[in-house]
């Protein structure tokens, strides 16, 4: 994967050339990142020159609280959590606990936000971060077409290396205070851990029988996921000549 440095927003990579059945992830079809509120007009246009559609996996507090405008792009928002953010806080959920409360209680918007990707125009996902939220369906669509799962681990736990370091130190002081009994708060904000990745993808192979079908039980057609397949993965360069 490639990070790319666009100003005022973090955690932008593309995942082009992770290795998958057949060849590897085109270039410049799928890219992930934190928020676009804070993306300056320079880093607006960068945008515009890579992206066709951004999906948009906050909810409606989030988007309120910091609202994204940027021109061109075809925006489709799709909130994957059922209930607030600060609803997990609360409950003190463990990034385990609430990967597994996305594939069971979101399935048909994880899908859906899928289907743009499988559209075939240069999409960005994103949420706030771009860790939880943008980290799962990334790695679903990723697996979906056979994506080599270590890569897919590794680009997943790349996130906490992205976040802006003052970033993560305020929101662990602030968590700290407001829920001084949580156990898993800290990491819910700021961690991005490899095992919990690895763990939830083996924990779809074993429910579901693999991501393509957990995409199939949650109405993604063959012919959806073929033609995902078809615009993320590109055989590989022959090494000859």
């Amino acid at each position: 994967m490639t990070v790319l440095e666009i100003d005022g927003v973090n955690n932008v990579r593309d995942v082009g050339g992770i290795p998958a059945e057949g060849g590897r992830i085109r270039a410049g079809i799928l890219l992930r990142s934190g928020q676009l509120s804070g993306a300056s007009a320079a880093g607006a246009e960068a945008l515009r020159q890579v992206v066709r559609h951004i999906v948009d996996l906050r909810d409606g507090e989030e988007v309120a609280a910091e609202p994204t405008e940027i021109e061109g792009p075809e925006t489709t928002h799709l909130p994957l959590f059922l209930g607030s953010v600060r609803s997990f806080f609360e409950a003190d959920t463990s990034l385990e606990d609430l990967y597994l409360h996305l594939l069971e209680e979101s399935g048909e918007r994880l899908v859906a936000a899928i289907r743009v990707i499988a559209a075939g125009e240069p999409t960005l996902v994103h949420c706030t971060v771009g860790k939880d939220r943008t980290g799962v369906t990334v790695a679903l669509a990723l697996a979906a077409v056979g994506a080599d799962r270590e890569a897919i681990v590794e680009d997943y736990a790349l996130t906490a290396s992205q976040l802006p370091p003052e970033r993560s130190r305020r929101i662990a002081a602030y968590l700290r205070a407001q829920h001084p009994d949580a156990l898993h708060a800290v990491a819910l904000a700021t961690e991005s851990p490899a095992p919990v990745m690895r763990s939830l993808l083996q924990q779809v192979d074993e429910r579901w029988g693999s991501a393509a079908d957990y995409l199939r039980a949650n109405g993604m057609t063959d012919a959806e996921i073929a033609a995902l397949r078809a615009v993320l993965v590109e055989s590989a360069p022959s090494e000859e000549g």
